[in-house]
């Protein structure tokens, strides 16, 4: 069998679906739909995402595509099983008046900004939709960095970032079902656009 055989039918919906999720319930928190008392419930939430995410990116990886599968692991893992873990922790901390310093987030955030911006050119071989949705995850990214360091006003950029992530869910549950209808189906049933770069 070769190393890029499928053995696993393609699981790139599902990732896609957890990370419309994860960036829904952001948009509500960056945009004040909800308080920061969502913590706890969001965590749970965030749990799931990344179990979603982490099995996504290893039948990705099993099936050869590296680019999905990578990007799915480190997804699952820091994006929310992290976030679930620090969400978790913040709370109580706060709830029971500890101190902490959460601004070593945003460098945390940072390196996993300069990541993704670095896999980001390969996602010009797949369709414009999905490169274009990965450019402002890219944006979000080091926005959120540079407000948990504390180095932009969160009350400026919060807001926008909540309204980029929202448009990056509904991109993201696009995607998932166009590629669950026309494989489903057998054919294009919903578009999914063509490449940047073919070949």
């Amino acid at each position: 069998m070769s190393d890029h055989e499928h053995v696993f039918a393609n699981p790139a919906p599902a990732g896609l679906v957890a990370l419309a999720m994860a960036c829904w319930t952001f948009w509500a928190m960056y945009t004040g739909r909800v308080t920061g008392d969502a913590a706890p419930v969001l965590a749970c939430w965030m749990v799931g995402g990344g179990l979603v995410q982490y099995v996504a990116g290893m039948f990705e990886l099993r099936n050869g595509v590296i680019l999905g599968g990578c990007v799915f692991l480190f997804f699952g893992a820091f994006f929310m099983f992290v976030t679930a873990l620090s969400l978790m922790t913040k709370y109580l901390l706060a709830k029971n008046g500890m101190p902490m310093d959460a601004r070593i987030e945003g460098y945390a955030w940072m390196a996993c900004a300069i990541g993704l911006i670095g896999f980001t050119p390969a996602y010009l071989k797949g369709p414009k939709l999905m490169f274009l949705l990965v450019v402002i995850v890219d944006i979000c990214l080091v926005l959120i960095a540079l407000i948990d360091m504390a180095a932009v006003p969160k009350a400026v950029y919060a807001p926008p970032v909540g309204w980029m992530l929202f448009l990056v869910g509904v991109m993201g549950l696009y995607l998932a079902t166009a590629v669950m209808l026309n494989t489903a189906f057998g054919k294009s049933v919903l578009p999914t656009t063509t490449p940047f770069i073919t070949g």
